[in-house]
This record gives C-alpha cells, sequence and structure tokens, in this order.
C-alpha cells in the first residue's frame, strides 16, 4: 500500500501509517515546513524507530504535489485542511495522485483553532469531487474518509 501523509509535521501519525502500509508498503511523509521534517527525521532515529524503512521524506506544497497521477491507495490529513489558503486546490491535487477507488482521510481535532465542523469538511470534499464513504467521530474529534472517484 502506497500512503501519502498531507503536512506530517513533526510525525505524531507517521510511523503508525508506516506498520499499517504492511512490509511491502510506503508512506511519503509530505510537508512544506523543513523544519517540521527535521523533528520527524530526528524522530525517526529513536531506537524504537530504527526499524521502520519504508517512509520517505518529501518537503512539498499539496497545491502542487511533486507526485505522478494514480500514485497513492490512501491520502490522509490530520488538522491540516483547515490550514491550507486554497482548500479546493488542494483536495483536487489530492485527488489526482490517488489511484482511482483510493481513500482519504481528513482527521479534525477540537483542540485545533482552526477546528472545522464535519459538515464543513464533507462539503469540500465533496466539491473537489470525491465520494463520501464514511463519518467516524465526535464533537471532539472526527475523520471523514472520501473516495476517489476519477472522470472518465
Amino acid at each position: 500500500m502506497r500512503i501519502l501523509e498531507v503536512g506530517c509535521g513533526s510525525g505524531a501519525f507517521t510511523t503508525f501509517a508506516a506498520k499499517v502500509s504492511g512490509i511491502k508498503g510506503e508512506v511519503y511523509a509530505l510537508d512544506i515546513q523543513p523544519k517540521m521534517l527535521l523533528q520527524l527525521k530526528k524522530k525517526l532515529s529513536r531506537p524504537e524507530n530504527r526499524d521502520i524503512k519504508n517512509i520517505k521524506l518529501v518537503e512539498g506544497d499539496v497545491h502542487k504535489l511533486p507526485f505522478d497521477d494514480n500514485s497513492f491507495d490512501l491520502v490522509y490529513t490530520v488538522t491540516v485542511l483547515q490550514e491550507l489558503p486554497d482548500k479546493n486546490r488542494a483536495l483536487k491535487e489530492m485527488k489526482r495522485v490517488m489511484k482511482p477507488g483510493g481513500i482519504l482521510a481528513v482527521t479534525e481535532f477540537l483542540l485545533d483553532p482552526d477546528y472545522p465542523l464535519k459538515s464543513t469538511t464533507i462539503k469540500l470534499g465533496e466539491e473537489a469531487g470525491f465520494i463520501l464513504d464514511k463519518v467516524a467521530g465526535n464533537l471532539w474529534n472526527y475523520t471523514v474518509r472520501f473516495k476517489a472517484q476519477k472522470s472518465m
């Protein structure tokens, strides 16, 4: 499984994604801030993470992803979407790099000062051409899962 984490930050969820991706899986941890990627690199050098070899750190902008079309099975963000200046463009870029039938998971936490309502996240995803698949969580945190459907 090929996974893209958009806005990986210091890697709070990256190592978990690496384990979920499987033995032959790959996780691409993307962030626009080099200092965040440096923090993640330090985290990966810790003894408990040294066996994790399937994470690739990528400095880049979600509005212009440095990946080919149809590259990923899963794309996810955690408290990132509302930080983006052009949410629609970013979502369309995520969709572009996803394989047909791929999954986009958007997770938000209430403690984030830019916390969007679930309905806002759903609307943004649908406006970008995603199909709503599942919503889980509560007022304090939630994950909205979409499927990518490529236009013919």
